[in-house]
């Protein structure tokens, strides 16, 4: 992260002052991008501060920066990384990455063996979540807990997503699967031992260079990623309209136009 002066740590009950500021800022973003997200309250922030589920950024003067939190689904077999939000004074400065990074860290830590999911429309956050091993997924292999799909009522593409049967909306769904994961490490490291490429020693070293490796392959195809993106919001768009859509989904027209 560029600016030394920011702290990024875990939220504690000390926190809980920054409440208001964080949800106004989430509902503020939301309105400027024209999308939606699970709206929350201050307390509903608050509780994830007290229970340790949360990660908040700050200045070392106690401004705040940056926050995202932990929502477990699905009896804890799935964790999601919500909320994320940065001071727009603060934006483009690396801020969302090292935030994501701690959240990350944090949810490994507290939910092992939970799958570890993401829906956003945001680029730079799939960006992100690529860096960190999450793989782009279909709407099944996320949560089917009814509470974490009613958190999608609030957003303005509802009823995109409910046009589709919930299998398909302008998100995209990323995944971190720990067991898989694990079992990608396995594998390279066995096959570095049997072709003898590598000491056993290096065999680490050799598996963490992976993550640079991926993050080559995301950037590399990024702009025909971000294409594939703007069609897949024309087309579901335009089933939306013909299924009736009018007033707010004609204001989402021209919104999404204007990136086409």
């Amino acid at each position: 992260m560029e600016n030394k002066d920011i702290i990024v740590r875990a939220a504690s009950a000390d926190d809980k002052h920054y409440a208001t500021t964080i949800t106004d800022e989430m509902e503020a973003s939301a309105k400027a991008r024209g999308t939606g997200i699970a709206k929350r309250s201050p307390e509903y922030v608050q509780l994830k501060m007290d229970e340790g589920k949360a990660v908040i950024a700050l200045t070392t003067a106690g401004e705040w920066v940056g926050f995202c939190y932990i929502e477990a689904w699905g009896h804890d077999k799935f964790v999601a990384n919500s909320g994320l939000i940065v001071n727009p004074a603060f934006r483009g400065h690396g801020v969302a990455k090292a935030i994501k990074e701690k959240i990350f860290e944090l949810s490994r830590t507290k939910y092992p063996d939970a799958k570890i999911f993401g829906l956003t429309t945001g680029l730079a956050v799939m960006k992100i979540n690529s860096d960190l091993g999450y793989e782009p997924v279909t709407y099944s292999e996320l949560t089917d807990d009814e509470e974490f799909w009613k958190g999608c009522r609030s957003c303005v593409n509802y009823e995109v997503l409910m046009s589709k049967n919930r299998k398909n909306c302008l998100c995209t769904a990323m995944l971190y699967d720990p067991v898989e994961k694990l079992k990608e490490i396995e594998e390279k490291a066995a096959k570095l031992l049997a072709a003898q490429q590598v000491p056993p020693a290096a065999n680490a070293a050799a598996v963490a260079v992976e993550p640079l490796a991926r993050k080559r392959k995301f950037k590399g195809n990024f702009s025909l990623f971000e294409r594939w993106m703007r069609y897949k919001k024309y087309i579901l768009l335009k089933a939306a309209r013909k299924s009736g859509g009018s007033g707010a989904g004609a204001s989402r027209k021209r919104f999404f136009f204007g990136w086409l």
